[in-house]
């Protein structure tokens, strides 16, 4: 039943007061001034700056975009890692009334090029690296009149084909120090990010003022975020903001440390910088954690990380790593759950409820972790079945999860008809889940991966933490193939650690007990590698139509 709105009396606050970004980088620079932010640089050596001075570059910077002719509306494109530039534009772009686009590296170019073109961007910043990728969107975006350079070497020594090419710090230096910041409808859209769906055009979210003012206040919260923190955003910040880290880091006055460009290789040297600075709210994607935690039990002594929250989305993490990083490190691996529509926290599992304090084993309370824990403040979840009704809050009837909120999407951006991810006020997940009798949230599987054997449901998600769990096995992906008796069944594929092929009967043995038997993979597949999203979740489609006809001999 839809709500209905109504006026009361009129209040004596200052409502026509405006959530604005600006506002929050300006109380960090005016109120802890002195705070550390420690950056990677392009030659791979880290230095430091302060709040202080991130912002007055901030100020320049937005003044060097007016002189671009950059104005309110404007979609100002970046094409950059975390990166000190980076960060210093999450606040100069929109405290102009600009909005920033955060250009997703990982798209496949004519999706970039579509994203370029269909948010209309008129100006793109382009790190020194990035170049090559810039010049290659260059003959599809014909809207974009500015092209600027940012680097630490002078335009001389740099060669590029981009018209017009402009020099970022050139611009800084020459533009005024100060800047008067505007006041703006805090309705505007601030940033944009678009979804890297595996199917159809990248779809636009634009973030406003207000929404991100209002999710970046209950992500703190939600993680004890504050000025003894050192944050480390390891999750790209050029796609849905890094998960609002850098902004919350920023309300709370932590101390931030940016990581720059990273790849495999790079990886020692992330984990040897987030243990000598002390890092103790960082977040990532299982796909990175588990990296990271392997090189960790390389090290001669294990490094003490007690205290330290590791944020994990883009799929839920396994219990063996949870509990491996715990045992190792003291770190804990805290489950969450988002999406690009949702800016993105939706839920975090901080653990038990005070309620139930008491009442869980502790195995009972490590398998509470595999959820994706309790709505934040502010956001409806609702789940429900395939005719719209809500499923009972018994942890065990599953359905679609349905979000609403004030940072939640309820439209696409210049999208003719987006009616089919919108339901009701409420933005379809495409998730399946349940709500237990607490209000955790867990999710089973997305809808287009579901499994249906024999008209029954079979959760692929489960499924594959289970068997990543195994002592050799090093990741793991459980799909839906066609079967000519059942329908469909599950097929597991399987990268051990040891390069060596795992039999059916060992992967049987380990699931015992948490599957009934019908349930458990007829097949098990060796393979090197699996494919992943842009955002590190697994590719079934590619995985479906590479092995559809798994069973298709089965009796």
């Amino acid at each position: 039943m839809t709500a209905q709105f109504v006026t009361g009396l009129p209040s004596t606050i200052g409502d026509s007061y405006q959530l604005n970004t600006s506002t929050i980088i300006r109380h960090a620079a005016r109120t802890y001034p002195e705070q550390e932010i420690i950056f990677r640089t392009p030659t791979g050596g880290w230095e430091s700056y302060t709040y202080g001075e991130a912002y007055a570059r901030a100020q320049r910077i937005a003044n060097a975009l007016g002189g671009l002719g950059v104005a309110p509306g404007d979609v100002v494109g970046i094409l950059d890692w975390n990166s000190k530039r980076h960060f210093e534009l999450y606040w100069a772009i929109p405290g102009t009334a600009a909005v920033m686009l955060q250009m997703n590296l990982r798209l496949a170019p004519q999706d970039l090029g579509y994203v370029v073109a269909h948010s209309g961007a008129s100006v793109i910043l382009v790190d020194e690296t990035l170049i090559p990728v810039a010049e290659a969107l260059a003959a599809q975006s014909t809207g974009v009149r500015e092209w600027v350079i940012m680097s630490d070497r002078p335009m001389s020594e740099i060669s590029t084909s981009l018209p017009g090419a402009r020099h970022f710090e050139d611009l800084v230096a020459a533009a005024d120090p100060e800047f008067a910041w505007p006041v703006i409808d805090e309705r505007s859209a601030y940033s944009a990010c678009y979804t890297t769906g595996t199917t159809g055009r990248p779809k636009g979210v634009f973030y406003s003022h207000r929404s991100i003012y209002l999710h970046t206040m209950t992500t703190a919260a939600a993680l004890g975020m504050g000025p003894d923190d050192t944050v480390m955003p390891v999750t790209p910040m050029f796609h849905c903001q890094s998960w609002g880290f850098p902004q919350a880091a920023v309300l709370s006055a932590a101390r931030l440390v940016l990581p720059g460009r990273y790849q495999a290789e790079d990886l020692p040297a992330l984990v040897d910088k987030l243990i000598e600075e002390g890092v103790t709210v960082a977040n990532g994607a299982p796909a990175i954690f588990q990296p990271m935690l392997g090189y960790m039990k390389t090290l001669t002594a294990p490094p003490d990380l007690s205290g330290a929250r590791l944020i994990s989305g883009s799929t839920e993490p396994a219990l063996s790593l949870m509990r491996e990083f715990a045992e190792t490190t003291g770190a804990e691996v805290i489950h969450a759950y988002g999406a690009t529509e949702t800016s993105p926290f939706v839920s975090v599992n901080m653990g038990m409820k005070p309620a139930m304090r008491g009442t869980l084993s502790e195995e009972e309370q490590w398998d509470l972790k595999r959820r994706q824990g309790l709505p934040i403040v502010g956001v409806d979840i609702r789940v429900v079945d395939a005719e719209g009704n809500d499923v009972p809050r018994d942890g065990k009837t599953v359905g679609e999860v349905l979000l609403r909120g004030p940072w939640i999407a309820d439209r696409y951006h210049d999208q003719d008809d987006d009616s089919e991810h919108f339901f009701d006020g409420y933005w379809r997940s495409g998730d399946v889940g349940s709500l237990d009798e607490h209000g955790y949230l867990k999710l089973t599987d997305r809808l287009k991966d579901v499994i249906k054997s024999g008209g029954e449901w079979i959760s692929s998600i489960d499924m594959e933490n289970a068997i990543v769990g195994m002592d050799r096995v090093a990741d793991a992906a459980v799909i839906s193939v066609p079967h000519p008796k059942w329908e469909e069944r599950p097929l597991a594929l399987v990268v051990t650690t040891d390069g060596e092929p795992i039999s059916v009967a060992e992967v049987h043995a380990a699931l015992a007990g948490a599957f009934a038997k019908w349930q458990l993979p007829d097949l098990v597949i060796h393979v090197s590698q699996l494919p992943r999203t842009g955002v590190g979740k697994l590719d079934k489609k590619v995985l479906r139509n590479e092995h559809e006809g798994a069973y298709a001999q089965a009796e």
